[in-house]
Parts: C-alpha cells; structure tokens; sequence
C-alpha cells in the first residue's frame, strides 16, 4: 500500500526545495514506517531524497523484521554511523539538506564536516506540520489515550486524603495506567496541593493536603503511542470565597476559548479568548503560560495556543485549552481539556467534570 504520509513530506519537500531529508525524531519515523525505535545515544536516521533512494540507519541493537517499504541500513556500535549516511546522501541532487531540528550537535557537526560543501536547513517544519493534522485513526486513538484519561483522574482524585503526600499520589498513578492498559504516562505528572499549585510546573513532593488546599491533577497517558493529557483542580474539604471565585474564571476562560475553536479562527484569537476573561476579572497578571499547546504522538506536538501564534485552526488538529490563575503563596487554578477541531467546530475529548469539587 502506498505511503500517503511519506507521499506528503516528499511533495513539500519538493515545495520547499529541500531535496535530501534526515529525521531523526523517533515520533516522525514512527509516523512514516509504524515503527518505534528508541535508540538512545546511538544514531538513528531516516534518509529521505527527492529520488527515491530512502534509507532507513539503524543500529544492529534494534532488531526490525518487518518490511517497512524503506531500505535497512545497519551498523554496529564500532562503526561510524555518521560516515556510512554520508556515503548514502545522493550527489546528483542539489546540496541541500533538512535536519531535524533536536538532533543532537555530535551528529550533525560530523556530517557538516564530511559534507561541507552542503547547505544544511532546519527541515523539521513539513513533517511537524503535516503530524499537526491527525487522519481518522489517529483521532481515534487520540479519544481512546483521553478516555483512559478520565478513567485514571477519577482514581486520582479518590486517592486524596490528609495523610497522602503528592509523590504518593503520583506513584500510585503508574499502577492506575496499567491497571487501565495503557502504555503508560505521557510526561511526568504533575500534583499539588495548596501552595504549591501556584507553580504551575511543580516538583511533586513530600506534600500533604490541609482543609481548604486547592488541588492540581495535571496528568497524560499514552495508548498506541498516542497521547493524552488533561488538568483538574480540586479542593480539600473547603473552599474560599476567593477560591471559589478563582475557581469560576478559570472555568469561565477555559469554556470562552473552548467556544472559539473553529476553521479559520487564529490560535492566537483562542488564547485572547481565555486571556481577556481573565484580564478583564482582575487575574491578568497571574495567567503566565500560554493558553494549550498541540498534542499527538508527543504530549508537545509542533504548534500553540498563544499570543504570538497568528496561525489559522485547521480540521483535525488537536491542542490544548489551559487557562489557569496562579496566586503566589496562595493556591493555583488550572482547567485542561483536549479538543479536536471539526469542520464546524470542535469535540472536547475529556468528560471528566469541571464543575467544581470539594474533597470530603
């Protein structure tokens, strides 16, 4: 069966005159060959030229039986892997090459210098644009990883209890994803308890939870490789008047920009969305990230919700929507959901409740 997905970088590479390809990212060789290699230090490179002499280097490590449509190069670690690519990279086309842009410098400094005579290009941006529109199955898969999800911060949430400390509590959670099926966690979740959820990015720690702590439960799980990932805040057998009122704009802001979601609309208009409510509230200052960020293969796909973005939404693209309101000292607020953009629209992909919840 023909490759549509290989078909597409190869026409945009064309486009963008960029005749040789090195991807390196194992998420967008999985995209093109339904294979995941993770290799570690040593060096994995899929070759991709206008001519069609793709190959795929692999260390003898990773057995791959499987014919993939795409030739297999291998090497052992005494080899110089980066030699055997260069001698592969096709002369007779014009010298320039994309490279993946996380690839390591060890690499890509040794083949500048056996290829000096190259212009080497950041190619990263035709297959992460191309990933950016997920096909039928990968929504699919996408409602699946967020159904478990949901499944998962219920459990959370009834692990919550005076004498449970976040790293806990986090723990616990690789137990929950496995006792659901999934492939396990798709970044390093996140628990807070009071004080605490006013770093957004908090270090779960030692922690416990006191009447009246606001509780942040930013967790993700992987299935088929597909990620998920939402956030909840709950609260420890009370609320503050504050709290609650916090707790309302958030929610408030994530349904505004959640409204917003539709084909043709800027990313940076959904973030004006969720940011203006919040500005406008009298909280402004205290929204100090973006508003979501795009999701698939990667819990941080290439694209954002934010400010500077002034892309346009596009039908299956999936992203974030995440307002939160982050008090210094105090408590934090943050709502998190996945959505799908249809073509009218957008489907939300967690169910879970965002009504607000107090922890007896």
């Amino acid at each position: 069966m023909e490759n549509l997905r290989l078909q597409k970088v190869l026409q945009e590479m064309k486009v963008n005159s960029i005749p040789h390809m090195i991807i390196t990212d194992p998420a967008s060789i999985y995209y093109l060959t339904n294979k995941w290699i993770s290799p570690g230090e040593r060096l994995l490179a899929l070759y991709l030229t206008e001519s069609g002499n793709h190959k795929l280097l692999i260390n003898e490590l990773f057995p791959l039986t499987e014919e993939i449509g795409i030739e297999k190069i291998w090497y052992k670690d005494t080899d110089y892997p980066v030699k055997i690519l260069a001698k592969f990279i096709d002369t007779a086309l014009i010298k320039t090459i994309g490279i993946d842009k996380n690839w390591p410098s060890r690499f890509l400094l040794q083949l500048m210098e056996l290829k000096s005579d190259y212009n080497f290009v950041n190619g990263s941006f035709i297959i992460d644009t191309i990933r950016m529109i997920k096909d039928t199955k990968e929504i699919e898969l996408m409602k699946e990883a967020s159904s478990l999800n949901d499944c998962a911060i219920e459990k959370v949430i009834g692990l919550i209890a005076g004498d449970s400390s976040e790293k806990e509590i986090c723990n616990k959670l690789i137990d929950i994803y496995d006792s659901l099926g999934t492939d396990g966690p798709s970044f390093d979740p996140i628990i807070a308890f009071g004080a605490n959820c006013s770093d957004p990015h908090h270090e779960p720690d030692g922690s416990s939870p006191k009447p009246g702590d606001s509780v942040i439960i930013d967790i993700g799980c992987k299935k088929s490789f597909y990620c998920s990932d939402m956030t909840r805040t709950v609260f420890y057998k009370s609320v503050s008047e504050e709290g609650r009122r916090v707790y309302n704009i958030v929610k408030e802001a994530n349904a505004r920009a959640i409204a917003t979601v539709k084909p043709g609309v800027r990313f940076c208009d959904i973030d004006i969305a969720a940011r203006s409510y919040i500005e406008e509230m009298g909280y402004g200052k205290y929204f100090t990230h973006r508003t979501g960020h795009s999701i698939g293969l990667e819990v941080h796909d290439e694209g954002d919700v934010s400010s500077t973005n002034t892309n346009v939404v596009l039908p299956g693209m999936i992203f974030s929507i995440e307002p939160g309101i982050y008090l210094p000292g105090g408590f934090g607020v943050r709502i998190e959901d996945l959505v799908v953009v249809t073509d009218d629209g957008c489907l939300v992909l967690n169910n879970y409740t965002k009504e607000l919840t107090i922890i007896d």
